[in-house]
Parts: C-alpha cells; sequence; structure tokens
C-alpha cells in the first residue's frame, strides 16, 4: 500500500548519506507530506532553514505565501502533497547542484510514482530542472501544460522569488488558474 512504500522510502531517505557536504549539516530530513493519494503535487527546491528544524517542505515564509496560493486556487494544503527536489537543506541555502539532484532523483522519482499525480506544479526552475531536465528558464516555459509520466507540469515562479519580486505574482496566479 501508498503508506507503507512512503514509510520504506522515508526511513531510506533518512539513512542517505549520498552528499557527504549536505548531510553533516542537516538538523532532519524533509521527505514531503500532504495526502498521498494527491491529483496535485506540490514540486519545490531544497528545503531551507525553517524546514531543515521542521522537517517538513513549505514551512518558512515563502510556504507562507504557497498557502495563499492554494487557498486562492480553491486547494487546501491537505488534499496536496508537497516535495522538494532535494530532502536536506544545501549549506546557506544555495542551489542544489545537479549531482545533489540526482543523488535524491531516486526518492522523488519513487514518490511521484506512488502518488500518480495527475498535476505537478513546478516551482522554480530548481524543480524544472529535477521534473523535466530542461535549464529553460520559467519564464519561457510557463503558460502551458508540459509532461511528465502522464502528468501535466504546470511550471511558474517560485514563492520565494514572489517575495522577492511581487510583480510576478500577477503571472503565477495566471498560471495557477
Amino acid at each position: 500500500d501508498r503508506q507503507i512504500a512512503f514509510d520504506s522510502l522515508n526511513e531510506q531517505v533518512i539513512a542517505c548519506r549520498k552528499c557527504e557536504d549536505i548531510v553533516c549539516r542537516r538538523q532532519r530530513t524533509v521527505f514531503g507530506v500532504g495526502a498521498i493519494n494527491a491529483r496535485v503535487v506540490m514540486f519545490g527546491e531544497a528545503p531551507g532553514g525553517e524546514e531543515d528544524r521542521a522537517g517538513e517542505p513549505f514551512v518558512g515564509p515563502a510556504g507562507q505565501l504557497l498557502d495563499k496560493i492554494l487557498v486562492a486556487s480553491g486547494l487546501k494544503r491537505p488534499e496536496v502533497y508537497i516535495v522538494n527536489a532535494l530532502k536536506c537543506r544545501p549549506p546557506n541555502n544555495r542551489t542544489p547542484t545537479d549531482a545533489e539532484i540526482e543523488n535524491c532523483r531516486p526518492y522523488f522519482e519513487a514518490q511521484l510514482e506512488t502518488i500518480q499525480p495527475e498535476y505537478i506544479v513546478c516551482w522554480g526552475s530548481v524543480a524544472v530542472r529535477a521534473v523535466l531536465g530542461s535549464t529553460d528558464s520559467v519564464g519561457r516555459l510557463r503558460g502551458r501544460f508540459h509532461a511528465y509520466r502522464g502528468a501535466k507540469v504546470l511550471v511558474t515562479y517560485h514563492p520565494a522569488y514572489l517575495l522577492r519580486t511581487p510583480d510576478a505574482k500577477k503571472l503565477t496566479w495566471e498560471d495557477m488558474k
């Protein structure tokens, strides 16, 4: 069953030591949260400081904005599944490397395979790199659906970017509609 698969996978994530630079600094792994039968998966980049402390994705200021975006879109946090490309916080919140994404790939791919979502929302360029394998900009990829193993993939700006660039919020709202 899905929950047993997720519990086993989470134990593998906790035991993972592939990224030596990260593992020695992490407080907690950040596996993901939400409905394991969700129609919609919110796919982010990597845990930040607050996420590292809480062990849950999108709980800091960007997560608070994500919650508002979800409510405005008619979704509730418990109805979706929220996951990041990386399961551990990179030092100083730096951008994850390709090698780190590849180290976590088996975990997030297994999560997506287990959930079988209808939609995946990629929040930012790191999520796009992980899910779609593309280095194209978010601006270039947004506004249309892409595909990942039977799911429709929507690309939009990361909530942290929206906090720094409030004018982009209207573009994300267009995407989420």
